[in-house]
């Protein structure tokens, strides 16, 4: 598997790591300052997304590191035990944050809603210059005048874009939270606000590990559809059927296939040609590493794709 490397993608997840730190000291400073529990839940949120992008920086520049003896599909997956940590911890910071705001909810404490206010909007700005940063692969390519290719680091950095929207949008949640208890001074809005926060943060646990143990479990990437691939490739002329195919990922966006395919008796050049055309279809799916054996009998394992089923 080839490696990849860019500094541009580098470049931006040092930048936003920095200015998500910032963030994070801001906001953890402001909520014992002002005493709210939605600030401080927005600060973990925060924290999350430090951890994050650190662990999906240090994937990616271990993933540029050369295939070896050891590890023939070099250091990819990486990724997917960074992934899966992160959800993890995602999902217990939600049960703290909910643990908290209980307890809040039982005995609540002043807050100050101006100060806090001053704070989350501060947060909301520096979400919004970090989203900006990470987004601009998008702008990369319309300059380019053509489409993003599928590769891994498109893929980090759209998670990560993603992520950061999230927390621009508790960021939202928490201004809100702010301007009622300034106005009202109704302190229970804050532990209220928290638990949205929790459960912001809950479901992006669950994204993060549901796709990385769908990968760790090689089950078919999200948007394979196994039977059309079994198809195209059994429309191939030359080709008897397809069977024993296997879909799965390596990583995020490199997609692996493995197939057994009867083919009709012909010399090795008419075989070459047969397996370019079966390369091209299957890029079409955005699968670049390939395994495939031809037979000139079914073997009889794995589900028969046949033109008849087409």
């Amino acid at each position: 598997m080839p490696a990849h490397e860019d500094n541009q993608i580098g470049t931006r997840f040092l930048i936003s790591i920095g200015v998500t730190f910032i963030i994070l000291i801001a906001e953890v400073l402001g909520g014992y300052w002002t005493g709210s529990l939605a600030l401080l839940s927005d600060a973990a949120h925060v924290f999350m997304d430090v951890f994050a992008l650190i662990l999906s920086y240090l994937a990616f520049k271990l993933s540029a590191l050369p295939a070896d003896d050891r590890h023939t599909y070099g250091f990819h997956r990486l990724e997917v035990f960074a992934a899966l940590i992160n959800g993890i911890t995602l999902g217990a910071i939600a049960v703290e944050i909910f643990s908290e705001s209980w307890r809040r909810w039982q005995h609540p404490q002043a807050i100050k809603g101006g100060e806090m206010l001053g704070i989350a909007l501060i947060g909301l700005v520096a979400n919004l210059i970090v989203a900006n940063v990470l987004g601009g692969q998008d702008h990369d390519r319309e300059q380019s005048g053509g489409e993003a290719s599928p590769k891994r680091e498109d893929l980090n950095v759209r998670s990560a874009y993603l992520h950061v929207w999230g927390d621009a949008v508790s960021s939202v949640g928490v201004i809100l939270a702010a301007g009622v208890i300034w106005l009202s001074g109704w302190a229970w809005i804050d532990p209220l606000m928290s638990i949205f926060i929790g459960v912001l943060i809950l479901f992006s646990s669950w994204r993060v590990l549901r796709s990385a143990i769908n990968i760790l479990a090689e089950g078919v990437p999200d948007g394979i559809v196994i039977e059309k691939i079994g198809q195209s490739m059994a429309e191939v002329a030359g080709v008897v059927d397809v069977h024993d195919l296997h879909v799965w990922s390596i990583c995020s966006g490199h997609i692996a296939l493995s197939a057994h395919i009867v083919i009709a008796n012909q010399s090795l050049a008419e075989s070459n040609g047969l397996m370019a055309e079966l390369k091209k279809r299957l890029s079409g799916f955005g699968i670049e590493h390939t395994t495939i054996q031809f037979e000139c009998n079914a073997c009889g394992q794995g589900v028969k794709f046949d033109c008849q089923s087409c």
